[in-house]
């Protein structure tokens, strides 16, 4: 089943590498509009949020729209790492509020070393 949204973490990427990439599979991206501590920006027509050292090295990305060509969060962690070269992260699936804390510290890691299930505590 297709995502409502994607969210993906990206260690140590440059916000222009993403953006380019981001243009070529999504759409063409405005630019960035900082809001607080956030960016913003559209790519195509999808809204799109970076929120930079979202979690000590780790920039997270927002992708607002489940109109992407992926499926889910892996799939586009998959691509992304593909396109950028650093390692991702993300959500296994899609995450419920009511999940317990252990659920919520299970990530899927995409790097050199190939993709893997990894708890990463972010609090």
């Amino acid at each position: 089943m297709r995502q409502p949204d994607i969210e993906i973490y990206l260690r140590d990427a440059s916000q222009d590498a993403v953006t380019d990439w981001l243009s070529q599979a999504v759409g063409t991206c405005s630019p960035w509009q900082a809001k607080g501590k956030t960016f913003k920006c559209r790519a195509g027509d999808v809204p799109v949020t970076w929120l930079p050292k979202a979690v000590g090295k780790w920039h997270s990305l927002l992708i607002e729209s489940d109109a992407t060509p992926w499926e889910d969060d892996v799939a586009c962690a998959r691509d992304a790492y593909q396109a950028l070269g650093v390692e991702i992260r993300c959500a296994p699936g899609g995450w419920q509020e009511e999940e317990s804390v252990e659920e919520a510290d299970r990530w899927i890691s995409v790097s050199e070393r190939g993709e893997a299930e990894i708890v990463w505590r972010t609090d």
